[in-house]
């Protein structure tokens, strides 16, 4: 098992009237991707500030490299938030500077580093223009490209993919796995759990300001796996909630298929009510088929959340 690089040891947050994070650990293995995950409202965006050292925990603490983090940590820490933030009056390559020279670069090798990266990401054209000029595309890149400039050992990055058209947000990927190739340490935090199991190689999942569940990707679907089933059936989605209350959970909305018939996948909590499962949908939906699936991370989300994994 890989070493860890950083530490979250017991950390507890609170706002006024407020829990934001309560008695959170985990641990992130060092040249991985890390997912965290979580409903709006869970605390990850809390959890993340903590470890930018934006807000401090009320308990607990923040270890990177197994000490204890300082200010000057922040030097090998890129973080680029959810709500991203550029300088409209300002030229595209002197902002670009000005970030970089904030991590500790001076400015000829900034600007080298940076004119290699752009040119990369295919927006080297746009380096004396003005910021408000850039799409939000374009502006995505350019605060990507100031948050990975300064080769940092732990990036972190807050729903990445935002705004990105398939192409870009493909291409970016393919940029986040470079970096943990090359020994970068990277935290992911996102809703789309599709990003999840393309590319993370652990998660944690935060729920309610609590760590409900932690582990790499494999180990989590291989422990979730059974039980899980799609259903093709002919009814309405009432008749669909009448047979399976009490008994599974859906993981998802139904949607049409050929001939007529809907779609949908379940969890049956306890296997030995499958025959029942059969029996109900039978008497409600006009059932065609049932097949047991592997759960994705995005059934296991569902499932955490409410509390039936």
């Amino acid at each position: 098992m890989r070493d860890s690089i950083l530490t979250i040891e017991h950390v507890s947050k609170s706002y006024t009237g407020h829990k934001a994070l309560s008695d959170v650990s985990l641990s992130v293995p060092r040249g991985a991707v890390y997912g965290l995950l979580g409903p709006n409202g869970a605390g990850k965006t809390t959890l993340i500030r903590i470890i930018n050292r934006i807000t401090l925990a009320d308990e607990g603490r923040v270890l990177l490299d197994g000490k204890p983090l300082t200010a000057s940590d922040v030097f090998h820490i890129g973080y680029m938030p959810e709500e991203r933030g550029l300088y409209k009056k300002m030229r595209v390559g002197e902002q670009a500077i000005f970030f970089a020279r904030l991590k500790g670069l001076e400015r000829r090798e900034a600007e080298k580093r940076l004119k290699a990266w752009f040119e990369r990401l295919g927006i080297a054209d746009w380096w004396g223009r003005n910021v408000e000029d850039l799409s939000k595309g374009m502006a995505q890149k350019v605060q990507f490209i100031a948050t990975v400039v300064h080769e940092p050992k732990l990036l972190i990055f807050d729903e990445p993919f935002s705004g990105f058209d398939p192409i870009n947000a493909n291409m970016l990927k393919e940029e986040i796995l470079g970096l943990r190739d090359r020994g970068a340490t990277i935290i992911f935090s996102t809703h789309n759990m599709a990003s999840v199991e393309e590319i993370c190689d652990h998660i944690t999942l935060i729920n309610k300001s609590q760590n409900i569940l932690s582990g790499s990707v494999e180990e989590i679907r291989r422990r979730a796996g059974g039980n899980i089933f799609e259903v093709v059936y002919n009814a309405d989605d009432d008749k669909l909630h009448t047979a399976t209350a009490n008994i599974a959970t859906l993981l998802n909305e139904s949607e049409g298929v050929v001939g007529g018939y809907r779609r949908v996948k379940m969890h049956i909590e306890d296997e030995g009510n499958l025959r029942e499962v059969i029996t109900r949908l039978n008497e409600q939906c006009a059932l065609r088929s049932l097949s047991e699936v592997m759960p994705s991370m995005n059934d296991i989300f569902i499932r955490a959340v409410n509390g039936t994994l």
